[in-house]
């Protein structure tokens, strides 16, 4: 493009801002706040939200460019980025004009500093890269990463304005990014604007305009011009002659629609057309010729060729280079520029340069592309697509950049067809949108491809769909099923993929029984011990399982006879370590098929297998009093997750379960703080899904602990927490915990019904162990008042299910709800609780025990042991964070008498030196007795040197040697 062109198309695409004195003050006042310079801002930086609303040709785009030229003039870095028409199924298009030109300008080793350890879930997704191997990162992944890039932009380069022009149009990878990304426009000092037609809003574009709302900036809609101002633009074209009948004439014909009076004052202009009343009927003819059928018919007159290339140009949408453009137009180089410079001269289209240093064809405004692509014939059309996608394809853009444009064209049975599709698909997912992938495998699927390839076809499109269309997700995978020309290792995968998917719209019944019928006629022993893998696995949640106790009896059996030498193996062994935890069976046995799990290695990331198995391996360690063991395989696997970028729901789960294992050793404040974590990550992926339930219910448990009853109740409300159940066995059980609540609340009429029938669904199942799920202790309890007889009953039930698992937290535990219910034997079977939680790390179960212990001598008459007792459980609740727990204490304290000290809170992690050496005795197998001659202490000395041992590192005496480091 030659300087006279350029400068004659600034001219044009620059009309003069009329009329937008209040749209102009705000975009002044948010830049002043964005660079420190508003008159009350005393230096400081202040970002926000602004957007702007009007029809297309009311001057969106003017009052964009305006914004730009003085954000630049300020020294403003601008990330800019326009949606297409075209373009709007081309998943992170909008994100990609955003970041890429500040990633261009950068060296590939800076690049990858600015990206960090995020460069391979968003690489793909920005454009820097091709689809790396197993990588599929979830949406939420992809999202965080790119909060991750832009954040890091925003303080390198600040002050940062970041512009999104016709947000109506822009894909919905990179509006859902941005409608989340915005509300941290004020925290990161950044300036966030989108303009966008109102009559076509997305939802996203909604939220932006309710978070500008939210920060007192209500979205400017736009008018259009007034007589006035439309007199002002015909006097500066056409000359200060035209008189007022000739502009009003202007204004009715094009109602004040800024774009349209350029248009026709312009093509006036060129017809050399006086302002005069007489020349109004010229006015009209001109402009019927400036838009529609008149557009279509100027672009006619200007020949074959050209009218091709604006064809080409209106299919392939903005963005193209000039070569490409000329290729799916059929055109050689000098044609190309020829017609080029005629579209140019007409005011549709023209050629810019481009960050990557080629032409690029851009049309003069959208209102022209969208009548020229609609001028096109149908048939034309579908057919200029298909020459769009292998011009694309030629060029090396890739499949993805073609699939736009196969997704236009009528199936016709090509294979090549089906092959970019396909390849388009994974590269979607390797970017992190699922959605478009679904899309091209759907329209891959309707080609149709060969028979040989239906089959692995539906089994990609089953497998796209599992987590975001479980329900269509079935239907593909049971017709690749059907497929005559299925190889059984496709099969078997298909199998493994279908019973994920029918657990994941609650058919687990039919999983079973899928996996059950296909290990019967397979002939292959390793598909026959993996087909009972997942059976098993499966199983272990159906809450409708007629004999859990024959799959019991036949996992023991596998588990005896399985070295651990495959992942299937492995996988077995872990169910059977976790099915012992719940049945209660001895500790020891759990831990041994949970450390025969591990021996091998278990991955959190694979695709085929799930992170299922190993996070009930990790819980078995939690249960079976070892919960630091069972942190450090949740840290493992929350670094594999967000190492793939996985950071939906599993990584929900997984901090979840963390959260929850602090819960269980007393560290109150950071349960709390990785359970919300885990609720927040939730509430983002979706409502109503499992990882919310595990959160609300574990959030719920931890609140009561601290003894914020009142804000335990408002979480559960708000999520309906209580009025239904899943239908799978989860951990902790949802019912169990809303009878917790419950009880807590003083409701022990509808605390006992819900207890009780979530007791009768467990042991149904063969589920009788209290640490895995309390309910008998908390049933006790709340039978106390009403029924002692029967509660002493459940008590001494529960103790003696405790006896048989083994554990000192579960047995000190049982003890206390026990002494609960008999006040008689209260003070006994209270220091019998405290001993057995002195060997455990559940320090919060300890503060409950030693404060009703001291409680029970007060009441005895026992008040020095009981100021001893008050004294180390209020210490000890105050370090768990049990504040109401802590609270009670000194009120009991001071009720007696006595007067209440500070608690001295000791390090959380950190053994002191007498603890050291106590442990150190410990992990070599000697007795407190032993010890204690040892260190020249009594033994109760030594219990508590011990008991802060067992919490600071998360262990049981059983455990104590690998927690020291071996």
């Amino acid at each position: 493009m030659t300087q006279e062109q350029s400068a004659e198309q600034q001219r044009w695409a620059t009309p003069p801002v009329l009329e937008r004195e209040s749209e102009l003050r705000a975009i002044h006042g948010a830049l002043d706040d964005l660079c420190g310079t508003s008159a009350d801002g005393a230096g400081t930086r202040h970002g926000g939200v602004l957007t702007f609303a009007a029809p297309a040709g009311l001057g969106k785009t003017t009052l964009i460019n305006e914004l730009r030229r003085e954000a630049a003039d300020r020294g403003c870095t601008v990330l800019s980025a326009r949606g297409g028409e075209q373009e709007r199924q081309v998943p992170f298009h909008v994100v990609r004009q955003l970041v890429q030109p500040s990633l261009a300008a950068m060296g590939e080793s800076e690049r990858r500093d600015v990206l960090g350890h995020w460069y391979g879930i968003v690489a793909p997704a920005i454009g820097l890269t091709g689809p790396l191997d197993n990588s599929a990162p979830d949406p939420q992944g992809v999202r965080d990463g790119l909060d991750w890039v832009v954040t890091h932009l925003s303080v390198r380069s600040a002050p940062v304005l970041l512009v999104l022009d016709d947000a109506h149009w822009a894909d919905a990878e990179s509006m859902t990014w941005l409608a989340a990304f915005a509300a941290r426009a004020e925290e990161l000092a950044m300036l966030i604007v989108v303009a966008h037609r109102p009559d076509e809003l997305l939802a996203d574009v909604g939220a932006l305009q309710d978070l500008a709302e939210r920060h007192g900036a209500r979205p400017h809609q736009l008018s259009p011009l007034t007589t006035g101002a439309v007199a002002r633009l015909v006097r500066d074209v056409l000359g200060g002659e035209a008189d007022d009948t000739f502009c009003r004439e202007c204004w009715a014909i094009t109602g004040g629609n800024p774009f349209e009076v350029v248009e026709l004052v312009e093509k006036g202009r060129e017809r050399g057309l006086k302002p005069l009343v007489e020349n109004i009927p010229q006015l009209r003819d001109l402009a019927s010729a400036v838009k529609g059928s008149g557009l279509v018919e100027r672009l006619e007159h200007l020949g074959t060729s050209t009218v091709r290339l604006a064809w080409a140009a209106a299919v392939l949408g903005s963005g193209n280079s000039t070569a490409v453009v000329g290729s799916v137009a059929a055109l050689g180089e000098a044609q190309t520029a020829d017609a080029i410079a005629r579209l140019h001269e007409a005011r549709i289209l023209t050629s810019l340069p481009h960050v990557r240093r080629e032409e690029v064809v851009e049309f003069f405004h959208p209102l022209v592309a969208t009548a020229v692509y609609r001028s096109i014939k149908p048939a034309t059309r579908v057919a200029m697509h298909g020459v769009a996608a292998q011009a694309l394809i030629d060029a090396g853009h890739g499949a993805t950049a073609a699939a736009r444009h196969i997704l236009e064209m009528h199936p016709e049975g090509d294979p090549w067809v089906v092959q970019q599709l396909r390849q388009a698909a994974r590269e979607n997912f390797s970017s992190g949108a699922p959605d478009a992938a679904l899309r091209c495998l759907s329209r891959a699927l309707r080609e149709p491809p060969d028979l040989e390839d239906r089959a692995q076809l539906l089994f990609e499109l089953g497998s796209a769909g599992l987590l975001h269309e479980p329900a269509t997700a079935v239907n593909h995978l049971r017709a690749a099923l059907e497929e005559p020309k299925i190889d059984q290792r496709l099969r078997e995968a298909v199998i493994y993929r279908l019973a994920q998917a029918l657990g994941h719209v609650g058919q687990v019944q039919q999983a079973t029984e899928l996996l059950a019928a296909e290990a019967r006629h397979t002939t292959s022993a390793r598909t026959r011990l993996r087909m009972q893998a997942e059976q098993f696995k499966w199983d272990s949640v159906r809450v409708d399982e007629q004999d859990s106790s024959a799959r019991s009896r036949l996992l023991t059996q596998f588990a005896k006879r399985l070295t651990g030498r495959d992942l299937a193996e492995r996988q077995i062994l872990g169910l059977r370590a976790f099915d012992a935890v719940r049945r209660g069976e001895p500790a020891g046995k759990a831990l041994h098929y949970a450390e025969r799990a591990l021996e091998g290695g278990m991955s959190w990331t694979d695709q085929d297998f799930g992170f299922e198995v190993p996070a009930v391996v990790a819980l078995t360690f939690m249960y079976c009093d070892q919960p630091g063991r069972a942190e450090e395989l949740f840290n493992q696997g929350i670094a594999e997750f967000e190492e793939r970028g996985w950071r939906g729901a599993h990584l929900s789960f997984a901090y979840t379960l963390l959260g929850y294992i602090r819960y269980r050793r007393g560290r109150l404040t950071d349960a709390e703080d990785f359970v919300r974590n885990g609720l927040q990550i939730a509430n983002r992926v979706g409502q109503g899904i499992p990882a919310q339930w595990y959160a609300v219910g574990t959030l719920v448990e931890t609140l009561i602990a601290r003894g914020r009853i009142t804000e335990a109740q408002n979480i559960a409300d708000a999520y309906d927490f209580g009025r239904d159940f899943p239908k799978a066995v989860v951990y902790p059980d949802p019912q169990a915990v809303y009878g917790k609540l419950l009880l807590a609340r003083g409701d022990r009429e509808q605390a006992e019904q819900h207890l009780t029938a979530a007791g009768h669904r467990l042991d149904r199942r063969g589920m009788r162990n209290p640490a895995w799920s309390p309910w008998q202790l908390d049933l006790a309890i709340a039978q106390s008042k009403h029924d002692p007889d029967q509660a002493r009953a459940t008590a001494d039930e529960a103790v003696a299910r405790a006896r048989v698992f083994g554990t000192a937290s579960v047995l000190g535990h049982a003890l206390r709800a026990a002494a609960a219910t008999d006040p008689g034997r209260a003070v006994d079977l209270l220091q019998q609780a405290v001993d057995h939680l002195e060997q455990s790390p559940a320090a919060y179960e300890l503060a409950q025990a030693l404060i009703d212990h001291g409680s029970a001598l007060y009441t005895v008459g026992n008040l020095e042991q009981a100021a001893r007792q008050y004294y180390r459980g209020m210490e000890t609740a105050t370090a768990c964070g049990a504040d109401t727990l802590a609270t009670r204490a000194r009120t009991e304290l001071a009720a007696a008498g006595l007067r209440p000290h500070h608690p001295q809170i000791p390090g959380q992690d950190t053994l002191t030196e007498g603890e050291s050496a106590a442990a150190r005795h410990a992990a070599r197998g000697l007795d407190n007795a032993a010890i204690a001659t040892a260190l020249r202490l009594d033994e109760d000395a030594v219990s508590r040197l011990l008991s802060a041992v067992f919490t600071k590192l998360g262990t049981d005496r059983a455990g104590l040697h690998r927690a020291l480091g071996g």
